[in-house]
């Protein structure tokens, strides 16, 4: 080996540490917690056990049963204790344990959580965040798997943060622990083990603002808006889609409260063409929203109508039935399929068997 190649290597420097999104948000509880004493962590099984998806793990033992400590099996209880906590100074992170668990809580966040700065005219924030893991694909059995997005977004007064990636997971969690209101911070259960870096976002002076959608993949034909767990099949999908010709351009919304209209109609205005995937069922959801939005403000660029591919309206299937329930990527292709490709001149566009027509 040469003296150059030697140095090559000395200095080279070493691969990222890769983290799961269960450990980036775990770090970015910790980290919450020792740049603000005011910040406390508590839900149920979040102590001693470290949570259901070991998201707490070993910070009660680190940060003490004051910082960190478990509650009863009463969600609205656990709501309304961080309500007067956050009255009283403290910046309460809480874990509601399952999506379809926070339900009993939900007159609680509607009715207080979500109203107090209105209800005193701006005098009482409520620096809130309920983490809630949502949505499917992990096989959960009744009540521990839902998307309940639309409930909160719906909701004025809350923010509600849907991280994608791994890096988000940390940055955005940060932000809401850091923002005046209460934020519903919704982790996606099938991507907590997914693996990521978080080394450049542990390296920025500050966190992406809310309200900032990203674009994880350019293209020219169509867009595809995602959050969440669909934002991996949309990626997929638009993959598989460059073997049919189509240039897939893929949205990933980040925050669904603040919405980034900008982003997401400029995309669509450059492709013509666009299709919403959520896994929540399709009647009154959130893609109902961003459909809406889209044809309100980029009309005049639509090649085609806006498709949604969703959930189906039923309530959520039992474990074995999961798979004809979420939106996967043959049920995308099929969507742009079906974005009246006929009426193009490229001959990429024109019917045939591998599009599945257009009629």
């Amino acid at each position: 080996m040469t003296t150059a190649a030697r140095a090559e290597d000395i200095c080279a420097s070493p691969p990222p540490q890769l983290v799961t999104m269960s450990g980036a948000i775990n770090r970015a509880l910790r980290d919450a917690m020792t740049a603000d004493p005011d910040v406390v962590v508590f839900g149920e099984d979040v102590g001693t056990l470290g949570g259901v998806f070991r998201v707490t793990d070993g910070i009660s033992r680190d940060f003490g049963q004051d910082r960190c400590f478990d509650t009863p099996l009463a969600e609205a209880g656990i709501v309304g204790f961080a309500v007067g906590m956050a009255m009283a100074g403290f910046r309460p992170v809480i874990e509601m344990q399952f999506d379809a668990f926070a339900y009993p809580a939900f007159e609680q966040i509607a009715s207080h959580v979500a109203k107090m700065r209105n209800r005193t005219a701006g005098r009482i924030n409520l620096p809130i965040v309920i983490r809630i893991p949502f949505a499917g694909g992990i096989g959960g059995v009744e009540h521990h798997c839902d998307s309940s997005e639309a409930y909160y977004a719906h909701t004025p007064g809350l923010k509600v943060v849907t991280p994608a990636t791994v890096e988000d997971s940390y940055s955005l969690l940060r932000e809401a622990i850091n923002d005046p209101d209460p934020v519903v911070f919704m982790e996606p259960k099938r991507l907590y083990w997914s693996k990521g870096s978080i080394e450049s976002v542990l390296a920025a002076t500050k966190f992406a603002s809310f309200g900032r959608a990203a674009v994880r993949r350019e293209g020219t034909d169509v867009t595809l808006v995602a959050y969440g767990p669909s934002v991996e099949v949309a990626l997929q999908a638009a993959l598989a889609a460059e073997e049919s010709g189509w240039s897939v351009e893929v949205v990933d919304l980040r925050t669904l409260v603040p919405l980034d209209d900008e982003t997401m109609v400029a995309s669509v205005r450059k492709t013509g063409r666009c299709v919403v995937v959520q896994e929540a069922q399709g009647f009154a959801g959130v893609g109902a929203e961003i459909a809406a939005r889209v044809q309100e403000r980029a009309f005049h660029s639509l090649h085609a109508p806006v498709l949604r591919v969703a959930g189906l309206d039923i309530p959520y299937p039992p474990p074995k039935l999961e798979h004809l329930h979420l939106p996967d990527v043959e049920r995308v292709l099929d969507a742009i399929a079906r974005l009246q490709w006929d009426d193009d001149t490229d001959t990429r566009f024109l019917p045939s068997d591998s599009k599945g027509g257009a009629t």
